[in-house]
Order: C-alpha cells, then sequence, then structure tokens
C-alpha cells in the first residue's frame, strides 16, 4: 500500500496524567503515515484522487487541540478513529504522538506511543427461524449497519433453508453480508451478541429454534482459535444455507486454512448445483 507521511507535526495540546499538564499544556510531536492507494492521482495530477495532508495536519492539530486525554495512548487511539472515519481513501494509518517534556523527574529526550489501526473486512451469517424472519434480519443489518466503527458494503438475498443439526423445527431464512470495520474479532462478537440479545435471541438449545443468529465467517484472512470464538467460522466449510449467500457476494474469497474459494466449498457440498 502506497504512503503519504506526515513527520514530526508539532502541536500545543493538554494531553496528560497530572492536572497542571491539563491546564498548563506542553509540546506534543506527531508523525502520521497515512496508507492509500497513490495510482488515480499519480496519473492525473488532481488532489482530489489522493489525501490532502495539509487538511489532514489541521485535522490532527484540531482533534489534539479540543480534547485533553489523560494517557497518550487514548489520544492515539481516539485520533486513529477519527481520522479513519473522516478520511476518504484513507485504508489505514499509522500514528507516533511523542511528549518532549514528560514529567518523570529523570533526563529524558522524548517518551512516545505509536500506534498503526485500519479498517478491517468482516463476512457475517445471518440466520432466524422465529416470527417475522425478514424483519428479524433486516433489522440486525441496519443495527450492524448502525454500529459508529462499522460500515455495511454489501448484502446478499435471503434464501429458506431446512434446519441444521435440530431438524425438528422451522425452516430458517439465512444470509450473509460484508462489514467494513475497525472493531477487532472480540468487540465485534460482543456487538453481534448485544444485537442478537436485542432481538431476543435466548441461547438454551445448541441449534435449537431462535429470532436471531449471527455468526462471524472470516475476518480479513485472520485465524482466531479461542474457546468462544473461532475464525474461520469452524462449519462453515459444511453449511449450504452460508456458502450460498456467501458464494452470492464473495464467490473467490478464499479460506485462510485450506485455501479454498467459497465456490470450491460449495461445489463440494453441493456438487449438482
Amino acid at each position: 500500500m502506497d504512503q503519504i507521511k506526515i513527520k514530526n507535526l508539532e502541536i500545543f495540546a493538554r494531553h496528560g496524567v497530572f492536572p497542571e499538564e491539563n491546564a498548563l499544556g506542553q509540546k506534543f510531536i506527531v508523525t502520521a503515515v497515512l496508507y492509500t492507494d497513490t495510482r488515480a492521482a499519480g496519473k492525473t495530477d488532481d488532489l482530489e484522487a489522493s489525501i490532502h495532508y495539509g487538511e489532514i495536519s489541521r485535522q490532527i492539530e484540531h482533534f489534539l487541540t479540543a480534547h485533553t486525554f489523560k494517557l497518550l495512548e487514548r489520544a492515539a487511539e481516539s485520533l486513529a478513529e477519527t481520522l479513519l472515519l473522516n478520511t476518504p481513501r484513507l485504508e489505514r494509518v499509522r500514528l507516533e504522538i511523542k511528549k518532549p517534556w514528560a514529567p518523570v523527574g529523570l533526563p529524558m529526550e522524548t517518551v512516545s506511543v505509536e500506534i498503526e489501526r485500519g479498517w478491517h473486512t468482516a463476512y457475517i451469517a445471518l440466520g432466524s427461524n422465529m416470527g417475522d424472519k425478514e424483519k428479524f434480519l433486516k433489522e440486525a443489518v441496519d443495527a450492524l449497519d448502525a454500529i459508529p466503527l462499522c460500515k455495511v458494503t454489501q448484502v446478499s438475498s435471503f434464501l429458506s433453508t431446512k434446519p441444521y443439526g435440530v431438524t425438528d423445527q422451522e425452516d430458517f431464512l439465512n444470509g450473509c453480508l460484508v462489514l467494513c470495520t475497525l472493531l477487532r474479532p472480540r468487540e465485534l462478537l460482543e456487538e453481534l451478541h448485544r444485537i442478537e440479545q436485542e432481538a431476543g435471541r435466548e441461547r438454551v438449545i445448541r441449534w435449537g429454534p431462535r429470532t436471531l443468529d449471527l455468526d462471524i465467517i472470516f475476518y480479513d484472512d485472520w485465524i482466531v482459535e479461542e474457546a468462544d470464538l473461532c475464525i474461520p467460522h469452524v462449519d462453515m466449510h459444511r453449511r449450504e444455507f452460508v456458502l450460498k449467500p456467501l458464494h452470492e457476494i464473495a464467490p473467490y474469497k478464499r479460506h485462510p486454512c485450506t485455501g479454498k474459494t467459497v465456490r470450491e466449498m460449495l461445489e463440494e457440498v453441493c456438487p449438482t448445483k
């Protein structure tokens, strides 16, 4: 990914643990590396096709002077989110905030915090087999898109499928969506559980009836293996009701463990389809 660099931008702001730091203020030095595709700007010489580093510099200055944080970690995290949410074409950002006059009582040139944050792509499976199924799925799409650090970019059509595991229950309505997000997998899982609970989801019987079921199928090409979180979804390659709507929006997305595309996995589950 191409980079635009802003190095050692000096800003007078009021961040620090001690009250006198918040009252008197001090100098901070910011370096920002903006990850974006500069090809169009390079071919056209059009500033609108790139990221205006002057505007970004002023945005950084305004944000850090308009807010007061105790920790550099909080200042860097909040600034990164603000830049990513408000800057078109910005895919990732690396920030370093230096504090030259840190009050530690020892000789020191500077202390700093450096972070890198960016947009991630998650694929979410949706299902419902109670009540107004389509309403539950559509409300889930809207709820995900309403999360400040998330943007729904694609939604499959919904299809009716037979129940999986426990077969003595109503048919399901299933779909998939693509989500651009700044949330980490664990944070995203918590949001999915919140949306399920707001839809009246009760976790009583495994594979049993539910108003709403939301699962993370892929998160970039990450592999996560935790007690209550497995990415890619552990059973996705066996489930037609996941693969069919996922194939509609991402047929060539590859499983990071097996290397198989969604189309290849679907063909294995449904050889004649």
